[in-house]
C-alpha cells in the first residue's frame, strides 16, 4: 500500500501538476523521491522564495495551481513572500512544506513553529494533515479552493511521521469537477441597464479578473457598440488592446497620470473585474459620487470611494454581452477623451524613441523593449521605478503579456517568474525588466535557469538605487537618503553563472543586444545605466496638467 508521500504525488498528478519548484529537505525526502518517474517535472531552485513565484506566474498564466514545496521552519518560511504575493494577485498557487512530527509540535522543538497559524493571513485555507486517510480530499480542496471563482494561495503542512504512513486501506484521488462560468443574472443585467442608458460619459475599467475570464472580446465587442472608452489596470494590461480607439492605456500609477482624466467627467464607472487590491478606487473617485457598475464573478469589497449601484455577479464576458443587448438599439457615447490621452502617452514614447541621451531615459527603454518584443511575447516588470515606467507606456496587445505585482507589489519577483512564464509559455519569449536592487535580491536563479535549460532575457535597469524610493522621498519630503548601493559587475556576475552578460554603453546599443539576447538559445542579462532624473520631471508635469480632454 503506498505512504502518504506517494499518494500525495499521484493526486497532484490527478490535478494536472506539471512542475513543483522548492527545495528538499530532511522532512520532506520520501515526497520529492516520489516525484521521480511521476511525470511531474521537479525543478530545484536556489531559494524556497523564488519557488513561490515561480508557481504564483505559472498559476497565473495557466488558470491552473502553480505548486511550491519545502522542508519545515525556515525553508517554509521562505515561501511565505510567494504565497502571500500571489494571494493579493489572485493567482492560484498551493504551498506544500514539511512540518515536525505530530509527537513533537505541541512543544519547543528543533525547526518547528506554527506554519499553518502564520500562513493562514495570506491564504485562502492553510491546514496541516494529521491523518493519512484525509490525503485525497485535502489535496482536492486545496486545489479547488485555490482555483475557484477569485483564485488566491492555499497552504498545506505535512508531518515528518505522517509522510511515511499508509492509510487504513487503498485511496485514489478524488474526481475533479469543473466549475463552469455562471450567467449574471437578468434581473442585475437590467438595473445595470437602466443605470448605463441614463449615464452621459461612462468609462470602462477592465482589471485582471477580466484577463482571468478572457474577456477581451467580449470588452471589444461593447466598446464598439457603444462608443465607450476602456482603460485597464495595470494587473489587466493587454486584456483590451493598447491599439485600439477606444483605449484610455493603464491607470495605477502614484499620481493623477494621461488615463486618469478619462475618468475625471465620468458619471459611471463599469467595472469589469476589478479588485481594489490592484489600485486605490480613491484615484478615479476622489469624491466617492459616480455610479458604479462591478461585473465579476464575486461581490466587490467595500470602500467609501467604490459604491457599488449595481452588481452583476457572473461570468464577464457573459455580463458585458448581456448589458449590450438590453440598452436601447442606437445609444452610443463620446469617447473622445481616448485620442488625447492616446496621443499624450505617444508624444513620451516618441520623446523615448529618439533620445540618445546616456544613462538612456526609461522611456528609451520601454520604447526599445516594445521593438523588440513581438505582441504575444511576456515581459515581466519588476517594481521599482521601471514598473512604473513599463506599466504607464508598454503597449500591450493581449492579456498577461506584460506581467506586474500590483496586489503586494514586491520586489525580486520578475527572474523566477520569467522561469515559470518560460515553462508555463514555451512558444513565447521572456523577457524580465528589474532594477539592479531588484535583480540581486534573486539573481541566484540564474543558476536554475541555465541547469534547467530555460532561455530567457534579463534587462538590468541600473541606477545605483531603490529608485522609486528616491523618486518618492523627493515627492514628498524634498530630500532622499539611504536609497544608494553599489554593484558588482553584472556581466562578469552573469557570465559566472554560465549565462550571456552584455553592458550597454551607448543608447543605440540596447535594441540590437536585445533583439539578439531574445534571440539567442541561451539565458542572458543586459545591465542598462538609466538616468532616472526623468522620474521627478514625469511628476512635475503631470502635477501642471490640467483636463478635462
Amino acid at each position: 500500500m503506498e505512504d502518504v508521500a506517494t499518494l500525495l504525488v499521484g493526486c497532484l498528478r490527478a490535478e494536472g501538476v506539471e512542475y513543483v519548484f522548492g527545495i528538499p529537505g530532511e522532512e520532506n525526502i520520501r515526497f520529492v523521491d516520489a516525484l521521480n518517474d511521476s511525470g511531474i517535472r521537479y525543478v530545484l531552485v536556489r531559494h524556497e522564495q523564488a519557488a513561490s513565484f515561480m508557481a504564483e506566474i505559472y498559476g497565473r498564466l495557466t488558470g491552473r495551481a502553480g505548486v511550491c514545496s519545502a522542508t519545515l521552519g525556515p525553508g517554509a518560511i521562505n515561501l511565505l513572500l510567494g504565497t502571500a504575493d500571489a494571494m493579493t494577485n489572485s493567482a492560484p498557487l498551493v504551498a506544500v512544506a514539511a512540518q515536525g512530527s505530530l509527537r513533537r509540535i505541541h512543544k519547543e522543538s528543533h525547526q518547528v513553529i506554527d506554519l499553518v497559524s502564520m500562513f493562514a493571513p495570506v491564504t485562502q485555507w492553510a491546514a496541516r494533515i494529521e491523518c493519512p486517510d484525509a490525503v485525497p480530499e485535502m489535496t482536492r480542496k486545496a486545489f479547488k479552493t485555490a482555483q475557484g471563482e477569485r483564485p488566491g494561495a492555499v497552504f498545506l503542512a505535512v508531518p515528518e511521521d505522517i509522510e511515511t504512513e499508509r492509510p487504513a486501506e487503498p485511496l485514489a484521488p478524488l474526481q475533479i469537477d469543473t466549475v463552469h462560468a455562471d450567467a449574471p443574472s437578468p434581473a442585475q443585467i437590467a438595473r445595470a441597464a437602466k443605470v448605463l442608458a441614463a449615464a452621459r460619459h461612462p468609462v470602462v475599467l477592465a482589471g485582471h479578473g477580466a484577463a482571468r475570464a478572457q474577456a477581451s472580446d467580449a470588452l471589444m465587442r461593447f466598446a464598439e457598440r457603444l462608443n465607450i472608452p476602456v482603460a485597464t489596470t495595470f494587473h489587466g494590461k493587454g486584456v483590451f488592446p493598447d491599439d485600439h480607439p477606444n483605449a484610455l492605456g493603464a491607470v495605477g500609477f502614484m499620481r493623477h497620470d494621461y488615463g486618469n482624466f478619462g475618468f475625471d467627467s465620468a458619471d459611471v464607472l463599469v467595472c469589469v473585474g476589478y479588485e481594489i487590491q490592484e489600485f486605490d478606487p480613491s484615484k478615479i473617485n476622489p469624491n466617492g459620487d459616480k455610479r458604479i457598475l462591478h461585473m465579476h464573478r464575486f461581490p466587490a469589497e467595500v470602500d467609501a470611494h467604490y459604491p457599488v449601484a449595481v452588481g452583476v455577479e457572473g461570468d464577464p464576458a457573459q455580463a458585458l454581452d448581456a448589458l449590450a443587448a438590453a440598452l436601447p438599439d442606437g445609444l452610443t457615447y463620446d469617447s473622445g477623451s481616448s485620442e488625447k490621452i492616446r496621443t499624450l502617452l505617444d508624444e513620451e514614447l516618441r520623446y523615448g524613441r529618439h533620445n540618445d541621451a546616456f544613462p538612456l531615459v526609461p522611456q528609451r527603454v520601454v520604447s526599445d523593449v516594445r521593438t523588440a518584443l513581438d505582441r504575444h511575447d511576456i515581459v515581466l516588470a519588476d517594481t521599482g521605478a521601471g514598473k512604473m515606467w513599463m506599466a504607464r507606456l508598454y503597449r500591450t496587445y493581449e492579456p498577461d503579456t506584460c506581467l506586474v505585482s500590483n496586489g503586494l507589489s514586491t520586489m525580486g519577483f520578475a527572474l523566477p517568474g520569467a522561469i515559470a512564464a518560460k515553462l508555463a509559455r514555451p512558444d513565447r519569449r521572456v523577457l524580465a525588466v528589474m532594477g539592479d536592487g531588484a535583480f540581486l535580491m534573486n539573481s541566484q536563479e540564474l543558476e536554475t535557469a541555465i541547469r534547467e535549460h530555460v532561455r530567457l532575457v534579463v534587462l538590468v535597469l541600473v541606477d545605483e538605487e531603490y529608485g522609486l524610493i528616491t523618486w518618492k522621498m523627493e515627492l514628498e519630503l524634498g530630500r532622499h537618503s539611504h536609497t544608494r548601493f553599489t554593484n558588482p559587475d553584472l556581466v562578469a556576475y552573469a557570465e559566472s553563472f554560465g549565462a550571456r552578460g552584455y553592458a550597454i554603453e551607448t543608447a543605440d546599443q540596447l535594441l540590437p543586444v536585445l533583439r539578439r539576447a531574445l534571440d539567442d538559445d541561451t539565458v542572458s542579462v543586459i545591465a542598462c545605466p538609466v538616468d532616472y532624473s526623468e522620474n521627478l520631471r514625469l511628476t512635475d508635469r503631470l502635477g501642471s496638467l490640467h483636463g478635462p480632454f
